[in-house]
Protein backbone atom coordinates (compact mmCIF):
# COMPACT_ATOMS: atom_id res chain seq x y z
CA UNK A 1 0.00 0.00 0.00
CA UNK A 2 1.49 3.59 -0.91
CA UNK A 3 1.07 6.47 1.15
CA UNK A 4 -1.52 8.40 0.85
CA UNK A 5 -1.97 11.54 -0.79
CA UNK A 6 -1.79 15.03 0.79
CA UNK A 7 -4.88 15.73 0.20
CA UNK A 8 -6.45 12.54 1.33
CA UNK A 9 -4.94 12.88 4.73
CA UNK A 10 -6.61 16.01 5.19
CA UNK A 11 -9.76 14.72 3.65
CA UNK A 12 -9.97 17.03 0.66
CA UNK A 13 -9.82 16.92 -3.16
CA UNK A 14 -6.68 18.10 -4.70
CA UNK A 15 -7.17 21.80 -5.30
CA UNK A 16 -4.90 24.87 -5.03
CA UNK A 17 -7.28 26.83 -3.67
CA UNK A 18 -8.03 26.20 0.24
CA UNK A 19 -9.39 27.16 3.33
CA UNK A 20 -6.22 27.51 5.29
CA UNK A 21 -8.04 27.74 8.62
CA UNK A 22 -10.15 24.67 7.82
CA UNK A 23 -6.82 22.55 6.93
CA UNK A 24 -5.06 23.82 10.08
CA UNK A 25 -8.13 22.90 12.24
CA UNK A 26 -8.32 19.32 10.46
CA UNK A 27 -4.32 19.14 11.17
CA UNK A 28 -4.76 20.11 14.86
CA UNK A 29 -7.54 16.91 15.24
CA UNK A 30 -5.59 14.52 12.95
CA UNK A 31 -1.98 14.65 15.10
CA UNK A 32 -3.89 14.82 18.28
CA UNK A 33 -5.22 11.16 17.50
CA UNK A 34 -1.27 10.05 16.69
CA UNK A 35 1.28 12.42 18.57
CA UNK A 36 3.28 10.00 20.23
CA UNK A 37 2.71 10.97 23.36
CA UNK A 38 -0.38 9.17 23.29
CA UNK A 39 1.39 5.93 22.70
CA UNK A 40 4.10 6.26 25.37
CA UNK A 41 3.04 2.91 27.19
CA UNK A 42 2.25 1.07 24.06
CA UNK A 43 4.68 -1.14 21.82
CA UNK A 44 7.53 -0.20 20.21
CA UNK A 45 6.33 -1.20 16.90
CA UNK A 46 2.33 1.26 17.90
CA UNK A 47 5.13 3.80 19.23
CA UNK A 48 7.04 3.77 15.62
CA UNK A 49 3.90 3.34 13.83
CA UNK A 50 2.66 6.62 15.81
CA UNK A 51 5.46 8.79 14.78
CA UNK A 52 5.36 8.11 10.83
CA UNK A 53 2.13 9.25 11.07
CA UNK A 54 2.82 12.05 12.83
CA UNK A 55 5.73 13.07 10.79
CA UNK A 56 3.63 12.38 7.61
CA UNK A 57 1.10 14.08 8.65
CA UNK A 58 3.70 17.44 9.64
CA UNK A 59 5.02 16.75 5.68
CA UNK A 60 1.57 16.98 4.21
CA UNK A 61 0.49 20.04 6.25
CA UNK A 62 3.49 21.73 5.78
CA UNK A 63 3.67 21.13 1.91
CA UNK A 64 -0.63 22.27 1.92
CA UNK A 65 -0.10 25.35 3.59
CA UNK A 66 2.91 26.94 1.80
CA UNK A 67 1.09 28.09 -2.02
CA UNK A 68 4.49 27.42 -3.51
CA UNK A 69 5.08 23.90 -2.14
CA UNK A 70 1.36 23.13 -2.96
CA UNK A 71 1.50 23.86 -6.83
CA UNK A 72 4.62 22.14 -6.84
CA UNK A 73 2.80 19.12 -5.23
CA UNK A 74 -0.29 19.43 -7.06
CA UNK A 75 2.11 19.62 -10.75
CA UNK A 76 3.98 16.23 -9.53
CA UNK A 77 0.47 14.44 -8.36
CA UNK A 78 -1.31 15.32 -11.53
CA UNK A 79 1.28 12.73 -13.45
CA UNK A 80 4.90 13.98 -14.06
CA UNK A 81 7.79 15.07 -11.98
CA UNK A 82 8.89 18.50 -11.58
CA UNK A 83 12.83 18.99 -11.36
CA UNK A 84 13.34 20.71 -8.77
CA UNK A 85 16.50 22.49 -10.62
CA UNK A 86 15.81 24.09 -13.96
CA UNK A 87 17.08 26.79 -16.28
CA UNK A 88 14.59 29.18 -16.32
CA UNK A 89 13.97 30.40 -19.90
CA UNK A 90 11.84 33.40 -18.64
CA UNK A 91 13.82 36.55 -19.42
CA UNK A 92 10.85 39.01 -17.85
CA UNK A 93 11.23 37.10 -14.87
CA UNK A 94 14.79 36.87 -14.58
CA UNK A 95 14.75 40.68 -15.12
CA UNK A 96 12.49 41.28 -13.01
CA UNK A 97 14.02 38.97 -10.09
CA UNK A 98 17.46 41.17 -10.14
CA UNK A 99 15.05 44.59 -10.33
CA UNK A 100 14.15 43.06 -7.16
CA UNK A 101 17.15 42.07 -5.48
CA UNK A 102 18.80 45.41 -6.75
CA UNK A 103 16.10 47.30 -4.80
CA UNK A 104 16.38 45.03 -1.77
CA UNK A 105 20.42 45.48 -1.67
CA UNK A 106 19.18 49.56 -1.49
CA UNK A 107 16.88 49.41 0.97
CA UNK A 108 19.68 47.17 3.12
CA UNK A 109 22.41 49.52 2.57
CA UNK A 110 20.48 52.61 3.47
CA UNK A 111 18.42 50.84 6.85
CA UNK A 112 15.08 52.18 5.15
CA UNK A 113 12.60 50.44 7.46
CA UNK A 114 9.61 51.67 6.20
CA UNK A 115 11.09 51.13 2.02
CA UNK A 116 11.26 47.87 3.14
CA UNK A 117 7.88 47.52 4.37
CA UNK A 118 6.16 48.99 1.08
CA UNK A 119 8.83 46.02 -0.66
CA UNK A 120 6.99 43.66 1.25
CA UNK A 121 3.52 45.07 0.64
CA UNK A 122 4.00 44.84 -3.22
CA UNK A 123 5.90 41.47 -3.30
CA UNK A 124 2.60 39.83 -1.51
CA UNK A 125 0.68 41.55 -4.14
CA UNK A 126 2.54 39.74 -6.68
CA UNK A 127 2.32 36.79 -4.73
CA UNK A 128 -1.62 36.77 -4.80
CA UNK A 129 -1.35 38.05 -8.83
CA UNK A 130 0.67 34.64 -9.37
CA UNK A 131 -1.56 32.30 -6.80
CA UNK A 132 -4.50 33.53 -8.86
CA UNK A 133 -2.71 32.67 -12.06
CA UNK A 134 -1.58 28.95 -10.90
CA UNK A 135 -4.61 28.47 -9.89
CA UNK A 136 -6.39 29.09 -12.95
CA UNK A 137 -4.23 27.05 -15.18
CA UNK A 138 -2.87 24.04 -13.08
CA UNK A 139 -4.70 21.62 -14.05
CA UNK A 140 -4.89 22.17 -17.64
CA UNK A 141 -2.85 19.91 -19.00
CA UNK A 142 -2.40 22.51 -22.65
CA UNK A 143 -0.70 24.43 -19.69
CA UNK A 144 1.48 22.26 -18.06
CA UNK A 145 4.44 24.62 -19.00
CA UNK A 146 2.64 27.77 -17.79
CA UNK A 147 1.56 25.91 -14.89
CA UNK A 148 5.26 25.06 -13.98
CA UNK A 149 7.00 28.64 -15.06
CA UNK A 150 3.93 29.81 -12.31
CA UNK A 151 5.41 27.90 -9.57
CA UNK A 152 8.85 28.59 -10.13
CA UNK A 153 8.18 32.29 -9.92
CA UNK A 154 6.12 31.08 -6.68
CA UNK A 155 8.98 29.91 -5.55
CA UNK A 156 11.64 32.67 -6.35
CA UNK A 157 9.08 34.81 -4.22
CA UNK A 158 8.62 32.88 -1.28
CA UNK A 159 12.82 32.88 -0.93
CA UNK A 160 12.86 36.43 -1.70
CA UNK A 161 9.95 37.55 1.13
CA UNK A 162 11.84 35.24 3.58
CA UNK A 163 15.09 37.57 2.98
CA UNK A 164 12.97 40.58 3.64
CA UNK A 165 11.91 38.86 6.98
CA UNK A 166 15.57 38.59 7.45
CA UNK A 167 16.34 42.12 6.45
CA UNK A 168 13.45 43.10 8.80
CA UNK A 169 14.96 41.80 12.15
CA UNK A 170 18.51 42.97 11.31
CA UNK A 171 16.93 46.50 10.93
CA UNK A 172 14.67 46.20 14.07
CA UNK A 173 17.32 45.05 16.17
Amino acid sequence: MGIPCHFALFELQPSFRLDLEQLATRYRELVRGVHPDRFADASEREQRTALEQSARLNDAYQTLKSPAQRARYLLTISGHEVPMEVTVHDPEFLLQQMQWREELEDLQDSADLDGVAVFKRRLKVAQEELNESFAACWNDAAQREQAERLMRRMQFLDKLTYEVRQLEERLDD
